[in-house]
Parts: structure tokens; C-alpha cells; sequence
């Protein structure tokens, strides 16, 4: 069996052996995995070698069982031994987060799981990491920017308003406002403020990135009534907010309409395969604006359908597109030499 699988099965062993804190025999295991008594034995011994307090005790009627030693590895939160494994396992998925009060905190707990692992199991466990890959191109870094969050996340505790320096992507210069800050959102791997701006009269979303510096002012500020942080982005697709009701259909050619249909795109999405294979997606939102970019990455496995309007905007985009590599085609043939 390749190793992967051997790890994989091993995982669930020590899953199994975290449940049943009465023990398990090697038949049940063998059992339950599907192999032979002999690889349970062999994955046991693998375990114990590398550190993981596995031991074997006889039960009723002198039948052998196999458990975790409960005396060791007690997490004082409460987490099962497979439990803390796992967020320890998982701790490389916060990277983007290195710098910030998120990650460093984050850390120390991962320092604390770690703590009560043998150093044969913390080398154990790192080669599970070596069959998971974070892909996140494009992620922000906020190693920079710890003691700002550090701040947003005070104003958002204390309901403070704060006054930020922020570069949007229109402005030539950034620009100096208040806004009451009400959550923030970690969306592909960026993070953003969301806050009612009293200079715009509504509530907007800015990214953290391009915060160049703010100030917690002593003045505390009302929670509008009723805001609910998921509740105002259920209508987004993604963090893009607006102010519209727009129902969205878009036909998926059959060659995408399957990893269409795996995912979740959006809380209001409802999924239908057609006879010929292709997909129809109805989406709920307040604005076209992101699912205008998703939708063209599809390139020509994807049509919208309804609205009327969004379908020309869509069109224009599209003829806009083929014209700028019509141009630079035309361009590049105008500057090649004569051969004449």
C-alpha cells in the first residue's frame, strides 16, 4: 500500500482509538479499514514508535484491546487527542494571517498543542501536512500590518469610532474619513472593515490593505438596529454590496457544468442539469459586479441568461475584450517587416 494511503489509514486509527476510550480490538479495526489484521498491527506499532501514547489492555473474558492512554495527552479545553491533532494540522492554513493578532495568538495555542506531543509525533504529523497544499495566489501580506488590525479589532470591541487614511483604487490620493466599524471579513485571503461611513450615509466595506493608517477616537457610536454581519452579505457574491435585487441566470456549457455543480458559489444558489448536459445557475443578489468576473473566467462555457441588461453588459465586456486583441493583432502585423 502507498505510503499516503498508509497515512491516511493511520489517521483514522488514531481518530478511532480517540472515540473509544473503552478500546478497540484489532479484528474491529481490521475490520473497519478493510485490511488485514496483521497491517493493523504493523500501523499500531508505527504509531507507537512515533511517539503516540497507544498501549494495549486486557479486557473481559482476557480479550486485548487497543486504546490511547487517557493519563496522557489531556488537553486542559477539552479536545480529544484526534481533535487537537487536527488544529495543530491545520495551523499552516492562518499563513496568510502571519503578523497579525489572529495568527500570533494562534501560534501560542498551537505551541500549547505541541507542547504535549512527542517530538516521533509532531514528525509524524508533519508528514501529513506534506499531502495538503493552501493555495491562495494573490493573498495579501499583513505581516506589516499587525498593530493596525490589532487596533480595528479594539474599535470594533468597544464600538469606537475611527478615523482611517484609506487608498481607494479610484482615488489619486487617499483620503481621510470616519467610520463606525461593525465586523470584519477574511474573503480570499484579504481582509475587510465593514462599517457604516457617516459621510456616505450607508454602509460600506474597506480593505484592510489599503488602510494606511487610522486612529480609535474616545467617541462610541450605535449599532445600527437589526445589523446582522452575515445577514448583510447574503446577498453578495463574495464582498461586493449593493443596493439591488437582481436575479441572475446563467447557462454553463456541459464541458464546466460539472465543477459548477460541486461547488457552493452562493447561498441562493440553485443548481439545474439540462438534457444536453448543460448546467442553469439562478443566483439571488444585490449586485452583478463579481459574479460579472466569474462568470467571464469561464470564457465561452458560460452565458447569462436574465437580466435583460446584465446580459448586454456582459456583451459589451466581451465585444470591448475581442476588440483590444483585434487591435493589438492589427498592431503587431503593422510592425512586422517587409519581406518584399
Amino acid at each position: 500500500m502507498k505510503r499516503s494511503n498508509a497515512l491516511v489509514r493511520q489517521w483514522i486509527l488514531l481518530r478511532t482509538l480517540s472515540t473509544r476510550t473503552d478500546g478497540v480490538g484489532v479484528h474491529a479495526l481490521a475490520q473497519q479499514l478493510a485490511v488485514h489484521e496483521k497491517t493493523i498491527r504493523r500501523d499500531l506499532e508505527t504509531l507507537q514508535a512515533a511517539g503516540f501514547p497507544i498501549r494495549e489492555s486486557t479486557g473481559n473474558h482476557g480479550r486485548k484491546r487497543w486504546q490511547l492512554d487517557p493519563t496522557v495527552g489531556h488537553f486542559a479545553l477539552g479536545f480529544t487527542f484526534d481533535e487537537a491533532v487536527s488544529l495543530y494540522l491545520g495551523r499552516r492554513l492562518l499563513d496568510p494571517l502571519a503578523g497579525t493578532v489572529f495568527w500570533e495568538a494562534a501560534q501560542r495555542a498551537f505551541a500549547k498543542i505541541g507542547s504535549v506531543l512527542s517530538p516521533g509525533a509532531l514528525k509524524y504529523i508533519d508528514r501529513f501536512a506534506a499531502l495538503f497544499c493552501h493555495s491562495l495566489p494573490g493573498a495579501p501580506d499583513y505581516s506589516a500590518k499587525g498593530e493596525l488590525i490589532d487596533q480595528l479589532l479594539r474599535a470594533l470591541e468597544d464600538r469606537r469610532i475611527t478615523n482611517i487614511t484609506y487608498q481607494s483604487l479610484q482615488a489619486t490620493e487617499p483620503v481621510t474619513y470616519a467610520i463606525y466599524p461593525l465586523g470584519m471579513i477574511h474573503h480570499r485571503g484579504a481582509l475587510y472593515v465593514v462599517g457604516w461611513s457617516p459621510d456616505h450615509e450607508e454602509i460600506r466595506h474597506w480593505k484592510v490593505d489599503r488602510i494606511e493608517s487610522l486612529e480609535v477616537s474616545g467617541l462610541q457610536f450605535q449599532v445600527p438596529e437589526g445589523f446582522d454581519l452575515r445577514r448583510h452579505l447574503a446577498k453578495s457574491f463574495g464582498i461586493y454590496h449593493g443596493r439591488d435585487e437582481v436575479h441572475v441566470q446563467v447557462r454553463f456549457s456541459p464541458r464546466v457544468a460539472r465543477y459548477v455543480q460541486e461547488g457552493r458559489w452562493h447561498p441562493s444558489q440553485r443548481l439545474t442539469r439540462q438534457a444536453d448536459g448543460s448546467l442553469i445557475a439562478d443566483f439571488d443578489l444585490s449586485a452583478t459586479e463579481e459574479i460579472k468576473h466569474w462568470i467571464l473566467s469561464f470564457g465561452q462555457h458560460a452565458e447569462v441568461l436574465l437580466p435583460e441588461t446584465f446580459r448586454d453588459e456582459m456583451a459589451q465586456e466581451v465585444s470591448a475584450l475581442l476588440s483590444r486583441y483585434r487591435h493589438d493583432e492589427a498592431t503587431r502585423e503593422t510592425a512586422l517587416p517587409s519581406h518584399d
